[in-house]
Formats: C-alpha cells, structure tokens, sequence
C-alpha cells in the first residue's frame, strides 16, 4: 500500500480521481470529516447509549459519546506523533502532495470519533441481543429465505459494519451518508471483509467483519480506491487494514483499558488500594513520586496517574507503529499495537481486573439482561408489522406501530433481507432511554 492512495480525500458521489494537494486543502477536508460526524444525530445518539454501565445516571460515568471524545483525542496523538515520523521517512508526501502530520491525526481523529457510531443500545450485549433472536429466536424462522452471508450478517449482527452504513449511507433509502473522506472510512474500517468466511485466523483483521451484504459495492470501491491489499479469493471479499485504522484500534484500547478502570473506582467496584498499585506498575517509568504525593484527594491522584498511563500507551503505540510501519503497508502485520506493547502485561492485568469487578458486576448483568428483552421485543413487533405491510396482510396495529416509525425510516424494501436489516438498522440507532419508551408503546 501507498501513502498518496491511502490518503485519499474523495468521497461518495465525487467523479473525478482521486484528489491531490492541488486540487483541495487537505487539512480543511480531513477536518471537516470530524465536524460532520460530532454534528450527526447518530453521533448525539450516544450521550445515551451504554459505555460500561448501563443506564447509569451517575455524572463522572462514561456514556458512549464521552468515550468516544476521549478516544478521539487519543486518536489524534496517536496521528500526529506517527504523522510526524511518516513525514520524516517519506519527506515527498509534503514536498509533491501537501500533506501534513496534522492530516494524519485528523484522519485518526475522525475515525476514532466514530468507531463506535453503529453500536446498539445497551453496549455490546445489544449486538448479541439482535444476533440471538435471529439465531435462536423468532427470527430463526427466516434462515432458509436468505444467503448465508446475508443470514451471517443477522445472527452475527455487527456493529462495525453498522457503522460503516451510517458514514456511507450505500443503501436505498439512506443515500448520501455523511459523505466522509475515503482515508477515514478507511481508517476507521478495523475488520475489512464480509461476514463469511467466518474461521479461526491469526489476523487481528479477521477477529469480526466491517460490512453487510447490502453495503458490500461501496465497500469495495473504498478498498479499490486506497489500495487495500486483497487477502480473500473467489467470491469472498477481505482486505489488510488500512494502516491508520491499527492506531484507532489502539486509541480504543487505551482508552477502555485506563477509563473504563478508573469509572469503576468512581463507582466504588474497584477499591482505590488496588487501582493505585495497578496504576503506579503501569507508570512506573515517568511517575513524579514528589508531585503524586502532593496530590491531596483520591480524584486528583487517579487523574495524575491516568494522564500519565494514557501518555505513556501513545508513546508505546506508535513506537510499535512505526517500528512495523513496513510491514502494515505490505499487509504482513496482523496484531493489535497494544498486543505488541511493552506494557501488555500491565493492560492485562488491569482488564483482569475490570472484567471481574466491572463487568460481571450484579449491575451491568441487570441491565444487560434488560437490554435482551427490550431488544427482542421491539425485533419481534416492529419486523411483524414491516413485513405484513410488505405482503398485504398488515393488521390495524401494524400499521399504528409503523406509524410511531421516525419517517426516515419509513421507506419501502424491496427484499427480506433488506426488510430484516432495516429494522434491526433502527433498533440500532435508538438510545437506551429511547427504546425503553419504545418497548413500552409494543408491550402496552
């Protein structure tokens, strides 16, 4: 892969190739990939939308949209510090294109804002809840009317490849996306291929797929576009990451691993002895012992100690960055960045940690459990009443539950699988709050 290619600043609907320095101000449009995205109403969405714990009205928790603003600002220095050194080794991408290390951080920037633009209500067991009542549920029934990669793309229900239709809008009926540049749908596609072949792989690439069937031509021409490297055959589609998408992966990893850590200290899950002694073992390199023993309160010690374990993981990042950076661009490096870190051990050990006392706390499984019924009721009722409507047979209540529908949603599909999706699209798209009100319309 090329740098020139991978920084593509096209977007969907653009006619002409790729465009250079020349013809547009790189900085102004990878910067205006970030304004479209923080003033979408899918991005909004995630002020209420589950980080860890769900349904959460404490002040100092993290909801999606605070998670993601912070990822973002990782992202960023992550970008920019790797920007930099890129600049450095290539000095013709400034010279003969324009580019700049600030692109690099826009781009990252961008992507990691919406990396998690496409999740479903109530975290990750809102993916789970939409892929089970496919593969287990009322949905089951609809297996031998679709392809096995459309049937994949349901039971297996993505929130990557959600997101990627919510920037790119590829579908009938959602045209136009938020038409961000092809260099940050890039970077922000962490798993590039379809949901089939689905099999065990030592590529961080294939740990989860980055698109659905009905997304599947703009997909590619995005691929084709950048230059990603092909590594599926046949009619099966799969590319090597861009390389940019490695440091929002690693954006998110810091991220989840020191503030998911430090919101269960605040909730009281994770006692403020342990959090230090794992937090100093992370830091142990650039901590100040003067200035973290005038910190007077355990809110000012946990804060000196994050800002310090977060500049640290960035440093480390793109020290693994560049030391592959060859390799990425041949598409022969296929680990997360932080797998290689010098400080894996520690991240381990707090994710350990986290994982015991945050997330299989009795609250999060609570409202996860929650999230499973709301989930199912509002797949079952409102995919009912789309498809009688589709087939004639619509029932007075089908047609008064359609109408509750956001009128963007209420667009005709012309195939089931495209009928399943667009519900599950919406039921997506809805905040916690909102499809608890939902759930209480169809259950009433």
């Amino acid at each position: 892969m090329h740098w020139e290619q991978l920084l593509s600043l096209k977007k969907q609907g653009d006619k002409n190739k790729r465009l250079r320095k020349e013809e547009a101000d790189t900085r102004l449009g990878f910067e205006v990939d970030y304004d479209r995205i923080i003033f979408s109403s899918a991005f909004r969405s995630l002020q209420d939308k589950t980080q860890v714990i769900p349904l959460s009205k404490t002040d100092f928790v993290h909801t999606r949209l605070t998670h993601s603003l912070e990822v973002s600002v990782v992202g960023r220095s992550l970008g920019r510090l790797a920007g930099k050194q890129i600049i450095e080794k290539y000095p013709h991408l400034s010279e003969s294109h324009g580019f700049h290390m600030n692109d690099f951080g826009a781009i990252v920037a961008a992507a990691a804002l919406a990396h998690d633009i496409g999740n479903p209500p109530f975290g990750h067991s809102g993916e789970k809840a939409i892929g089970e009542y496919f593969k287990s549920g009322k949905g089951k029934q609809f297996k031998d009317q679709l392809s096995d990669k459309q049937w994949q793309d349901l039971i297996d229900f993505e929130g990557n490849a959600n997101g990627f239709s919510v920037l790119a809008g590829s579908r009938p009926g959602n045209e136009g996306g938020l038409r961000i540049s092809y260099a940050t749908l890039g970077a922000f596609m962490k798993y590039p291929k379809e949901s089939l072949p689905k099999k065990p792989t030592s590529n961080i690439s294939d740990k989860k797929y980055g698109f659905f069937q009905a997304d599947k031509e703009f997909f590619k021409d995005v691929a084709s576009e950048l230059g990603l490297i092909a590594n599926k055959t046949g009619n099966d589609i799969g590319f090597e990451r861009h390389p940019l998408a490695f440091l929002v992966e690693a954006a998110d990893d810091i991220c989840y691993t020191i503030i998911d850590f430090e919101d269960g200290i605040n909730l009281g899950l994770i006692s403020e002895d342990y959090a230090l002694e794992y937090l100093i073992k992370l830091v142990k390199d650039t901590i100040n012992l003067e200035k973290y023993n005038e910190q007077q309160t355990k809110e000012d010690r946990l804060s000196y100690l994050r800002a310090l374990a977060i500049g640290s993981l960035i440093g480390d990042a793109v020290r693994v960055f560049m030391e592959n950076e060859e390799l990425i661009l041949e598409g022969k490096f296929h680990h997360a960045l932080m797998d290689k870190s010098k400080y894996k051990a520690q991240m381990d050990d707090i994710i350990k940690l986290s994982v015991k006392n945050i997330y299989q706390s009795r609250e999060v499984i609570e409202k996860e459990l929650t999230g499973y019924q709301v989930i199912n009721n509002l797949l079952d009722r409102f995919i009912t009443a789309y498809n009688n409507k589709f087939d004639g047979n619509a029932t007075n209540y089908d047609n008064l539950l359609l109408k509750v529908l956001p009128e963007k949603h209420l667009v005709e599909k012309e195939t089931l699988y495209e009928r399943l999706l667009h519900i599950c699209h919406f039921v997506s798209m809805l905040t916690d709050g909102k499809a608890l009100i939902y759930n209480r319309i169809v259950t009433s």
